[in-house]
């Protein structure tokens, strides 16, 4: 299974060591599901193999050698990703499986496919590897075919299963690249493979609650986790296509405040220490000072003088002596795209940029706690003053927003494929 930085499903885990320099991690719930797979391996061990410890320890070595298989399915994910040009980050196993993290998505629909099919093929080619080898060991290594049979099936299980055509599922993926190629369109790729999607995970809900009711025990609570974990992923790529057109269509305009100050050019120094005095800076970092002289904005000034000169020249040094050109300030276009300003901030050492008006003139300032504001409001949901007073004090996006570096990182990629593609078209039609 193959997720972006911007999807959070699991955790990150506890790395274990790298392959080919990708981290491995685990989830704490990955030792739970060792223990009850072994649990599940060993009656099937223990009808004819003696002694009991003996089929324990069979039991616990096909468990470690399927969750091998679920890493080499992970890993397949990762070095088709790697051949594409998209970086992996890590690779996770958890209780219902393992998750390849990368970077961000691959940018064309075709690069997609490749990326996703990569992991059924493993699971596959290691089905039939362990098939044939039990069949060709069935008369003399009796234990032996046993263990082939059965990590075998589960791997051919594991390809299939992960074939299915709804998303989180690599099917889902794969369907999604399939008609995102053929309409030319993303979006609709999404959409068609998380509508998919949710069906197919509603359906191992209602399936694993009937196994339940007929006594199925762990089948029935399997096939219950996985769809609601299904569903969940489902959410996160649903929700990412909605965040992209957030930031899409707001503007910067409408996420700034004004975190700024102003004072004129000819006023002592000791004006601006006043200023400071009188303004609370318990809600994050302080203002910036915008100096201006006769109705014109001539450049700002930082609060270093104050640290640098004795109180005794306040009176006498002028704002305009130490003030900086305002072209130094990190800005954006008001009318510009929110996704710009994201793009801005994680480029800028301020943390906060200067709005500046269609004339080019200071109107307001923005922030990761202003964006983070403002895409919550489009999606419906208010702040707490709490909680955006935190955020502000730490300069982050508040309520799980921290993912909208790795969005905006996604939006550009696609963007510039999509230019690169209308480059090719053109270039082609003139010749």
């Amino acid at each position: 299974m193959l997720r972006h930085t911007s999807e959070l499903v699991v955790g990150e885990g506890w790395q274990l060591f790298k392959i080919v320099g990708i981290p491995l991690r685990i989830q704490p719930t990955w030792l739970f599901a060792v223990a009850i797979f072994t649990t599940l391996f060993q009656p099937r061990y223990a009808a004819t193999i003696e002694p009991v410890a003996l089929s324990w320890g069979l039991a616990l070595f096909t468990t470690l050698l399927l969750f091998t298989s679920v890493l080499l399915h992970e890993l397949g994910h990762a070095l088709m990703a790697i051949r594409e040009g998209v970086k992996v980050l890590s690779i996770t196993l958890f209780h219902l499986g393992g998750i390849a993290r990368v970077e961000k998505e691959c940018p064309t629909a075709m690069g997609n496919l490749r990326i996703a099919a990569a992991g059924p093929l493993v699971s596959l080619t290691l089905a039939l590897g362990m098939l044939l080898g039990a069949a060709a060991l069935a008369t003399q290594q009796p234990q032996l075919t046993v263990l082939l049979t059965q990590v075998g099936l589960l791997n051919l299980m594991l390809g299939l299963f992960n074939l299915l055509p709804g998303l989180p599922l690599d099917g889902g993926l794969i369907l999604k690249a399939l008609v995102w190629q053929v309409s030319g369109s993303k979006k609709r790729g999404v959409e068609v493979a998380s509508a998919s999607g949710r069906v197919l995970s509603t359906l191992m809900i209602v399936m694993g609650g009937v196994l339940l009711w007929q006594g199925g025990g762990i089948n029935g609570l399997l096939l219950i986790l996985i769809g609601w974990f299904g569903l969940g992923a489902n959410r996160s790529e649903t929700q990412m296509m909605f965040l992209q057109k957030v930031l899409q269509d707001l503007k910067v305009e409408q996420a700034a405040g004004r975190a700024f100050r102003v004072l004129e050019a000819d006023q002592p120094l000791r004006r601006m220490s006043q200023m400071r005095l009188q303004t609370s800076e318990t809600s994050g970092a302080a203002d910036w000072v915008l100096v201006c002289r006769q109705g014109r904005w001539v450049g700002w000034i930082d609060d270093r003088p104050l640290r640098d000169l004795p109180v005794q020249q306040w009176d006498q040094q002028q704002v305009e002596d130490h003030m900086k050109p305002l072209n130094e300030l990190p800005s954006i276009a008001s009318t510009a795209p929110l996704w710009q300003a994201v793009e801005a901030l994680e480029a800028s050492t301020e943390g906060r940029l200067l709005v500046l008006s269609a004339a080019g003139l200071p109107n307001g300032t923005v922030d990761r706690s202003d964006v983070g504001d403002a895409v919550l409001k489009r999606l419906g949901v208010t702040l707490p003053p709490s909680v955006l007073s935190d955020a502000r004090q730490q300069n982050k996006y508040p309520m799980g927003l921290a993912m909208l570096p790795q969005v905006v990182s996604s939006m550009k990629a696609q963007k510039t494929v999509e230019d690169e593609e209308l480059s090719n078209e053109a270039s082609a039609s003139r010749s």
